[in-house]
């Protein structure tokens, strides 16, 4: 059974630093591009950033690019992502999700996604 578990979540000050993880169980993470996305109240959910298999290659969104760092450890069957300068508007769950087709931004390309945990970022 494949599980994705997110972890690192919590209340953090605008401009302070987070550290998600994402544990993989039930497969070979290294067979999988790895996603986060994340949803906010009201909001549909979007994405954040993904890695291709290798870690090679990375992208993300603009509104997260030069602060967010995503990186993955096949060994350990991890995924993470580093979250800086954070922003009140980065309140959401955060969610991570993989895929065997490549490192999308578009939710339907991902196969399996974990539970989410809560960022929140007070002004």
């Amino acid at each position: 059974q494949v599980q994705l578990v997110e972890s690192g979540g919590g209340l953090v000050q605008a401009g302070g630093s987070l550290r998600l993880s994402c544990a993989a169980s039930g497969l070979t993470l290294s067979s999988y591009a790895m996603g986060w996305f994340r949803q906010a109240p009201g909001k549909e959910r979007e994405f954040v950033a993904a890695v291709s298999r290798s870690g090679g290659s990375t992208r993300y969104a603009d509104s997260v690019k030069g602060r967010f760092t995503i990186f993955r450890d096949n060994a350990k069957n991890t995924v993470s992502l580093q979250m800086n300068s954070l922003k009140p508007e980065d309140t959401a769950v955060y969610y991570c999700a993989a895929s065997l087709i490549y490192y999308s931004d578009s939710r339907p390309k991902y196969n399996y996604w974990g539970q989410g945990t809560q960022v929140t970022v007070s002004s």
